[in-house]
């Protein structure tokens, strides 16, 4: 997280109404020789305080959890190179703009037997995102073909207690220049997302 203070003024609501739009992340745990890292989605619970999340169950960080550890969850948003051209003032520098927000707290494994109903209510989520397709659901699977696939994955649940964001927009220089910079972020595909992180630069303070 860039540590400049100025890019840090989400509230809490907003950093986390982001990650729970994004939906998935880097889980990051700390390990003996260095840390562990596993890209996950996850469900944010409606008041912030939970993630929940699946693993391989031969996921290091899924062995690793014998018991509560100390935890995060990177998530990252539209992201681009900024080229100082565009600013159309002297003596600047390249940088480059970006969204993220880091989630913290202690994560656990949980019954086996809460998995299916976490597997549904994931599945759901992401499927209602495509409607009006027809949503896909476990009971489609064969019950033999989805015991098995089961029993190769945990659920765990990270209780949050940090939320911080980084929303790296040029709010460091007045608002015509980054205005001309948001215009050139939408005029290029230089990142992720680009058209995303043109709208969030114009609407910076």
């Amino acid at each position: 997280m860039h540590p400049n203070p100025i890019y840090h003024d989400a509230d809490a609501a907003r950093n986390l109404a982001f990650a729970r739009e994004i939906g998935f992340g880097v889980l990051a745990v700390n390990g003996v020789a260095a840390p562990m890292l596993s890209h996950v989605p996850f469900l944010l619970s409606d008041d912030g305080m939970l993630a929940e999340l699946h693993l391989v169950r031969s996921n290091p960080i899924a062995r690793a959890l014998k018991v509560p550890l100390s935890a995060s969850i990177a998530i990252s948003g539209p992201h681009g190179y900024i080229s100082p051209d565009w600013y159309g003032i002297a003596d600047q520098v390249p940088t480059w703009n970006y969204v993220a927000v880091h989630l913290s707290g202690q994560l656990d494994l949980r019954p086996q037997d809460e998995l299916r109903d976490l597997l549904d209510r994931q599945s759901g989520h992401f499927e209602n995102l495509l409607s009006p397709k027809p949503p896909w659901t476990t009971d489609k699977m064969t019950p033999e073909v989805m015991d098995k696939m089961m029993r190769q994955i945990v659920p765990c649940r990270m209780k949050i207690t940090g939320v911080d964001g980084t929303w790296k927009l040029n709010q460091n220089k007045a608002d015509e220049v980054r205005l001309r910079a948001a215009d050139g972020v939408k005029a290029n595909d230089l990142g992720v997302n680009t058209d995303a992180l043109s709208m969030h630069m114009r609407t910076a303070k």
